[in-house]
């Protein structure tokens, strides 16, 4: 697999689509961080690592709307493998005109549009969702 946070972002996703209650991802402390700011972000209702050592694994909890439509509307990779895509801080935006958050990775760690922005720090743009 050559882009993991695709897939997870993708598993997520599809497992929303289909009412399911929660989803597995394989564990690895990029996507716990990711899996954090989307529960923050009230995204997902909670995530938590499972497993030991090598059989380790990241169990996302969906969370739906009241009237049972999904929280995640569309998930967007902007930064891939093959072409990274970086962003001063000037230059931060918030996806479909501030109904979503972008995931930034910076020098100060993974923090939403918003964050980056208030403390003046560029970096990555790894995903955007609404």
């Amino acid at each position: 697999m050559t882009d993991p946070i695709a897939d997870m972002l993708n598993r997520i996703k599809n497992a929303q689509a289909v009412k399911k209650e929660s989803v597995e991802v394989p564990f690895s402390t990029l996507k716990m961080n990711i899996a954090q700011i989307l529960e923050k972000e009230g995204f997902v209702a909670k995530a938590e690592r499972k497993g030991r050592k090598s059989s380790r694994f990241l169990e996302v909890f969906l969370k739906y709307e009241e009237d049972g439509l999904p929280t995640i509307a569309g998930v967007k990779r902007v930064s891939r493998p093959g072409q990274r895509i970086t962003s001063p801080s000037k230059n931060i935006r918030a996806p479909k005109g501030g109904h979503g958050v972008s995931i930034i990775s910076t020098s100060m760690g993974l923090m939403t549009n918003r964050e980056a922005r208030q403390k003046g720090v560029g970096g990555e743009v790894l995903c955007e969702i609404w």
